[in-house]
């Protein structure tokens, strides 16, 4: 729709409200927004993770036995690793499992339950709780129904006389374990004086702002920065409101911090200090002790020094805090250095308990080059350019960039040709459900303002500054009611949000000016990952269906800049396969291709080239996918 000018150009303030309370939903294009009686297609009640809860339950309640009961709890009927589940255990319920049923995360393997026949001394309990924890009644506790809120019943365990004093047994050492790691940490704090102390709050405030969902434990509490059960600085908390954990303390005397907040603000820092502010996301799901932080980064000591090259890290000399610390600054440094030789970090995300799992890729093998070269083959048809390898096609790019500037086939850029071309060919060359890579409309007007140093101007940009293209399938509206307008109407939910990327990363990458400071964002993401069970917390996932996925961002240099995380490409499933390692170092050189474009666009404009992306609004997605 084409709306009214005033006579230099520019729309009038009646035209623009007119526009802004239009439905960018493309079935609704030229409707009223907020005129439908309801929602065109509600999600049933078992959608997302209530719905695999549920089913968990009832599959566990079904097994024949104790053991085959908790496989099922702790994988959550297959859909996060068992290690996450027995790492979110406290102390008692770690022990009682592990008298219990054999299993515990310190020990890999199932290990050997004990055999049954005695008689009962104490009828415990295994529940699942609405957070997805596996919960343990223990003698010392009252029935799970009164202390959690369960997803269904309860699971009756006996205990003998000789569960009791194994546990008894166990607990002790458990007890002297924590009372020791805090004691630690307390001191370890206190050396670090009131100036350092409150560094770190500050630090730590700063992540839970900056960082995306986590949700931690320290014994029976709760520290996270997800939706409205926020204990710490987030999208419900504002920074410096008193119910975040971290803010509270900042004023408080160390000796009145309780044990759990001593311990959760001390490993937070330890991962902090090991990778920024993303490391936290790899402890999701589990308890903040300093045994499953010093597990944690031994894990990554050895990843990262079977890098060939360079200095290895020698392990921890102690369990101690201190020597973990100097253990997560060796790995920070070592971290740098394999990124700098070419080593490609990726994480593992497991959807339903938003946990990560950082990995270092091994080389691309023959899927992965098959994958690349039909795609190429796919973009030498459609672009001028030529090679075989992606790597030659952005080689033909640096040799003759001017056409991005122009237009190219029906888009009014080459540039934009080249975005949508290459996230068409994507779509069919990895098989994906739907595809998609983001960006910024204007580079033109980006260059502008950096040569101006309007950080304000920059940050008040809004959603429609930024694009998102997105190819579905032909097949994939079979997810959606065999409707081509449903699939336009998820196309463009996926393409919206991805612009709330674009500008939520965006400021990230500016001078922390206090326009700035002040504005939402998230730090800007450096490495691809991929995704498994995505299709359960975020509502436009649940209802778009995204299920697994691969996501590559890429940097972008503009000017003297660099934004991390400019552009990205996007691979998702609804169903079927989960995408492995090879999909992703695919993935990841085709974002490069497009990054590499992007780049070059940017010199054109520094040179005074005029490059805009006008297509990939929600009229586009319609035209393309139902029109």
């Amino acid at each position: 729709m084409t709306l009214p000018a005033t006579p230099d150009g520019r729309r009038s303030r009646k035209a623009a409200l007119a526009e802004a309370r239009q439905s960018r939903r493309p079935s609704r294009l030229g409707r009223r927004a907020g005129t439908a009686a309801g929602p065109d297609h509600p999600l049933p009640d078992d959608a997302g993770f209530p719905g695999l809860l549920r089913r968990t339950w009832r599959r566990a309640a079904a097994e024949p036995d104790l053991s085959s009961a908790m496989d099922t709890l702790l994988t959550l009927a297959g859909h996060v690793p068992a290690d996450v589940q027995l790492r979110a255990l406290p102390a008692a319920e770690e022990c009682a499992l592990k008298v219990l049923s054999g299993r515990s995360w310190r020990a890999p393997g199932r290990g050997a339950a004990p055999a049954p026949g005695a008689p009962a001394a104490f009828l415990g309990e295994i529940g699942l709780n609405t957070s997805g924890r596996v919960v343990v009644r223990v003698p010392s506790k009252p029935p799970l129904a009164g202390e959690e809120d369960l997803v269904g019943g309860v699971l009756r365990v006996p205990w003998t006389d000789r569960d009791l004093a194994l546990y008894r047994a166990e607990l002790a050492g458990a007890a002297a374990r924590l009372r020791g790691s805090a004691a630690d940490c307390r001191a370890w704090l206190a050396a670090a004086g009131p100036d350092g102390r409150r560094d770190m709050l500050e630090d730590l405030k700063e992540a839970a702002l900056r960082t995306a969902p986590f949700v931690l434990y320290s014994g029976d509490r709760r520290y996270t920065n997800f939706r409205d059960r926020n204990t710490l600085a987030g999208k419900t908390l504002w920074p410096g409101h008193p119910d975040c954990a971290l803010s509270s303390l900042t004023t408080v005397p160390l000796e009145l911090w309780s044990d759990s907040d001593v311990l959760m603000v001390a490993c937070l820092t330890l991962l902090v200090r090991s990778a920024g502010f993303a490391r936290i996301e790899e402890a999701n799901g589990t308890q903040l002790t300093v045994d499953h932080v010093a597990s944690l980064l031994e894990r990554t000591r050895a990843a990262y020094n079977a890098v060939p090259g360079g200095r290895p890290v020698p392990p921890a000399a102690s369990a101690s805090v201190a020597e973990l610390g100097d253990l997560a600054a060796a790995i920070a440094r070592r971290r740098r250095e394999i990124t700098g030789r070419g080593a490609r970090l990726y994480r593992e995300i497991h959807g339903p308990l938003m946990h990560k799992v950082e990995r270092v890729a091994g080389p691309p093998g023959g899927e992965a080059r098959e994958l690349e070269d039909d795609l190429c083959g796919r973009l030498r048809e459609r672009l001028p350019v030529s090679g075989g390898t992606l790597a030659e096609l952005g080689a033909s790019l640096d040799a003759s960039p001017g056409w991005l500037a122009g237009p190219h086939g029906a888009h009014r850029t080459g540039l934009e040709s080249l975005v949508h071309e290459t996230v068409r060919a994507a779509t069919a060359a990895f098989d994906a459900d739907f595809a998609m890579s983001r960006g910024m409309r204007s580079l033109t007007a980006l260059t502008a303002a950096l040569r101006a140093g309007d950080w304000p101007g920059i940050t008040a940009w809004d959603l429609p500054h930024f694009f998102c293209c997105v190819v579905p399938a032909p097949e994939a509206r079979r997810y959606f009611g065999d409707s081509a307008a449903r699939t336009a109407d998820a196309a463009w939910a996926m393409s919206a949000r991805m612009q709330y990327n674009s500008w939520h990363f965006l400021a990230g990458n500016l001078p922390k000016v206090p326009e700035v400071a002040a504005r939402d964002y998230f730090v800007p993401p450096t490495i691809p990952d991929v995704a498994y069970y995505s299709d359960q917390h975020h509502h436009g996932h649940v209802a778009a269906k995204v299920r697994f996925t691969v996501r590559s961002p890429q940097p972008v240099r503009v000017l003297d800049r660099t934004f991390d995380g400019f552009v990205d490409l996007r691979l998702l499933r609804c169903e079927g396969l989960p995408y492995g390692e090879q999909d992703l170092l695919a993935a990841d050189r085709v974002s490069g291709f497009i990054a590499k474009a992007t780049g070059l666009a940017a010199e054109l404009v520094a040179r005074g080239a005029d490059i805009e992306v006008t297509a990939f609004d929600s009229r586009w997605h319609w035209d393309r996918i139902a029109g």
